[in-house]
């Protein structure tokens, strides 16, 4: 292993350019977190009314699920490949650290507003339609469980261009320290049996795995012989199997996201091999005209589908509910034979609603990012806040109240992000231009 990693060290830098096989893993992967969450729906109704359930709750069948579709790890690894790739222009262009940072914040956190804001007025709404108090916090929970990928995503890429800048003095020596200390919090978190310890590695597994597509970007991982490829893919497997077989993780890789743990790391390791051996082959399959559609219309979509698919997945179980209710006729037992048997369709409709959602939302996150500052000291403000936004709705639950704390922490996070306006000057009578321009 310390050969292949040397030998990926060694090779030369890729020369940057828009990759259409990144682009339809990036696809796959936000298709792969919608059908996870979306098969994790259950929904009864009893004589006291509606229940939601997470249908994957001890059961043996999320183990196999969860190894095809936690996607996380290459998620990261591609988001790393694409900030390499986009600040290393913005870098030959003569931009700053500072604006790119600010970019992303822009990029993330408007269209993140605008769902927290409506999903607060939507629980509001619930509350003062008579709805149980216990299901509008059920769904306010629901809501911000997902958002903990806009916060951490958030602090890496802002951390992104001065990681980069490491990878590029001392690539292996960068990627060994952030996996040491993300094994570190999985020794003492084992070691104390205290498992907000694991928190630690929001930061320090995700960094890593993001770090991992710096080498991608580079071309330095495609440099390496095939069979060092396969073989770092088998021995990440082995690796994982003798930590599911010793207890160290559980087999379950949605239970190893909260908090993360390394075996996030060893999956990394199997995904950007796998994709590395299979590249060349889904760069053909990524021009082929639906593939290519696809990617058309996902790519510019990603975030909004990310942020609207739990709002479209607790909409679509309530309609099931009510049409239960209404027609009076039961709903498939969940997890029984019926409800496997109606799980394709309701993945499809999932999958559709969301689709459906995001054609007309995604203008907002299509929307140029106004002049970014160039302070670093305003930018780390900025993601400071808007990730104390995130952190709220998570710890304390999206409520009404919550909702517009969060949304206001964004709206303070994008106008810190912005250039400021130029103060006029003693005496100057021009009032319009500035503020308009």
């Amino acid at each position: 292993m310390t050969a292949v990693v040397a030998a990926a060290a060694a090779s030369p830098t890729r020369s940057p350019g828009r990759d259409r096989a990144v682009d339809l893993v990036r696809v796959f992967c936000v298709i792969g977190v919608v059908v996870l969450h979306a098969i994790m729906v259950g929904v009864t109704v009893t004589g006291s009314g509606p229940s939601f359930v997470n249908a994957s709750d001890g059961t043996a069948w999320i183990v196999p699920v969860s190894w095809a579709l936690q996607v996380m790890p290459l998620f990261f690894i591609v988001g790393g490949f694409a900030g390499a790739t986009a600040f290393r222009r913005s870098r030959a262009r003569g931009g700053a650290a500072a604006r790119f940072v600010a970019g992303r914040v822009h990029r993330l956190l408007l269209p993140a507003a605008v769902t927290v804001g409506v999903a607060g007025a939507l629980l509001g709404l619930l509350a003062a339609a008579g709805i149980p108090a216990d299901l509008v916090a059920l769904a306010g929970f629901r809501f911000a469980q997902p958002l903990w990928f806009l916060g951490v995503f958030l602090v890496c890429q802002a951390l992104l261009p001065a990681l980069l800048r490491c990878h590029e003095r001392a690539p292996l020596r960068t990627l060994g320290v952030l996996a040491l200390l993300a094994g570190a919090v999985d020794v003492v978190r084992l070691a104390t049996g205290i498992d907000g310890i694991g928190f630690l590695n929001l930061a320090f597994v995700w960094l890593t795995l993001q770090q991992v597509g710096f080498f991608l970007a580079d071309g330095r991982i495609d440099a390496l012989s095939r069979r060092s490829r396969a073989g770092a893919a088998a021995a990440a497997v082995a690796l994982l199997a003798v930590s599911f077989a010793s207890g160290l993780h559980s087999p379950d890789l949605v239970a190893n996201i909260n908090p993360p743990t390394t075996a996030l790391l060893l999956v990394g390791v199997v995904h950007v091999a796998l994709f590395s051996l299979v590249r060349a082959p889904l760069e053909r399959l990524a021009a082929r005209p639906g593939p290519a559609r696809l990617v058309d219309f996902a790519t510019p979509r990603a975030m909004t589908v990310y942020l609207w698919h739990m709002p479209v997945l607790l909409a679509l179980a309530g309609l099931s509910a009510a049409a239960s209710m209404l027609a009076g006729m039961p709903l498939p037992e969940v997890n029984g034979a019926g409800w496997w048997v109606s799980r394709p369709l309701w993945l499809a409709l999932a999958l559709a609603a969301t689709a459906a959602v995001a054609v007309p939302l995604s203008r907002i996150e299509a929307r140029p990012a106004p002049a970014g500052t160039s302070s670093t000291t305003r930018v780390a403000v900025a993601v400071t806040t808007g990730t104390a936004g995130v952190a709220l709705l998570l710890v304390v639950g999206t409520s009404p109240v919550t909702a517009v704390a969060a949304v206001t922490a964004f709206a303070v996070a994008l106008r810190l992000a912005r250039t400021p306006l130029p103060h006029p000057r003693p005496g100057s009578h021009s009032l319009a231009a500035p503020a308009l321009a």
